[in-house]
């Protein structure tokens, strides 16, 4: 399994909008029902916000991996988008995140689930990716680097 595989070019958002971590999620979330019509954009947002209660997703060095379980979901999305401004996600060191990796599985998957976010987990922890990340000049830039993985 590679991570590529779950990657979809409609869902990278090169500039994120959303000053804090409701907006942030809600945009992204929008981002996947504007390509899945039958996403329930609310219940989604609820559940990303009702995991971030039990413990931010804020990993640090500016990165967050909001995810979360749907029952109605056929396959695992994951939704990827950058904040040149940042946004305070209570992550674990207290910064601000840029980046962002937004999981959602379906209940049934919870291996292939895990697996995932501790690829994307991997990833992130190389501080060469972070940095052409952040620094990504343009959406072009942007998306060659993302499909690159």
């Amino acid at each position: 399994m590679q991570l590529s595989e779950y990657l979809d070019p409609d869902l990278f958002i090169y500039d994120l909008k959303g000053q804090d971590k409701s907006g942030v999620l809600f945009e992204m979330l929008k981002r996947l029902q504007e390509k899945n019509q039958e996403l329930d954009l609310k219940k989604a947002h609820s559940i990303l916000l009702e995991r971030e209660n039990l413990g931010s997703t804020g990993i640090g060095d500016g990165v967050a991996i909001p995810h979360g379980k749907m029952e109605e979901l056929k396959s695992i999305v994951v939704i990827v988008g950058r904040s040149e401004h940042g946004v305070d996600f209570a992550a674990l060191d207290t910064k601000p995140c840029h980046i962002f990796f937004l999981v959602l599985a379906p209940e049934d998957v919870a291996g292939l689930h895990l697996r995932i976010l501790a690829q994307i987990s991997r990833l992130l922890k190389d501080p060469g990716f972070r940095r052409d990340f952040v620094e990504s000049e343009h959406p072009q830039a942007f998306r060659e680097l993302l499909e690159s993985i």
